[in-house]
């Protein structure tokens, strides 16, 4: 599978939402990928259903729905009426997480499960079967433009292992500092899926520089 690019809303010029969502509309960005804070279980607060739906409206790519809050489960189904596609909860935020992906099936959304930079690959082993996605942290969830976490490189190789023997087709995604530098090196350890703020919003081309990350080839490095 060619690895797929999500663009996130979080930098996104909220003030010119519209015009950045038929930007990538237009460019070869596969999903969008909307980042979901509620000031507790990260230190940010960021988009709630209004903005969601409202968005939803213009948008012709699917909504990759990314939950940084306490107590998912009391809001998944609003979630998928708001629009999502995916909706990804965290690890850490789940006392009962095979209960909250079970949830979120049942909305038609695919199920995808998040970790924290310091949350070992492993603790995924038993509810792995489960999942359409896993995203990997690379950075501390709550703000963007933060540097990339090397270690994320070591994590990826392992769930791409483990996956193999569980689940082969489950979408490995990573969110945080990923830009031309490093999508190479994440393609090779076995990542498909890259959520890009900063690296798309704050390039001089913001098209091109989606056209560029989705044609990086295994192993390629960029200066």
């Amino acid at each position: 599978m060619k690895h797929l690019i999500a663009p996130s809303l979080l930098s996104a010029d909220f003030a010119n939402l519209q015009r950045d969502i038929e930007m990538i509309n237009n460019s070869e960005a596969d999903w969008f990928h909307v980042d979901v804070m509620d000031g507790v279980f990260v230190p940010n607060i960021s988009f709630g259903f209004p903005v969601i739906t409202a968005a939803k409206k213009y948008a012709k790519k699917p909504f990759d729905v990314h939950l940084m809050i306490v107590n998912p489960e009391r809001y998944v189904q609003e979630f998928a009426n708001a629009g999502a596609n995916i909706i990804t909860v965290h690890y850490e935020a789940c006392v009962h997480l095979h209960r909250v992906v079970q949830q979120i099936k049942t909305t038609g959304c695919k199920a995808g499960v998040a970790i924290n930079p310091h949350t070992p690959v492993n603790l995924l082993k038993d509810i792995l079967v489960d999942l359409d996605l896993v995203l990997v942290m690379s950075v501390n969830p709550g703000f963007g433009g933060q540097q990339f976490i090397p270690q994320t490189l070591n994590k990826v190789r392992e769930l791409k292992q483990m996956a193999n023997q569980i689940r082969p087709e489950l979408i490995i995604e990573v969110d945080g500092g990923v830009g031309i530098s490093n999508i190479g090196s994440l393609i090779e350890a076995g990542a498909n899926a890259f959520v890009a703020g900063n690296a798309i919003f704050a390039a001089p081309d913001p098209v091109r520089m989606i056209a560029d990350l989705k044609q990086v080839e295994v192993g390629t490095q960029h200066s």
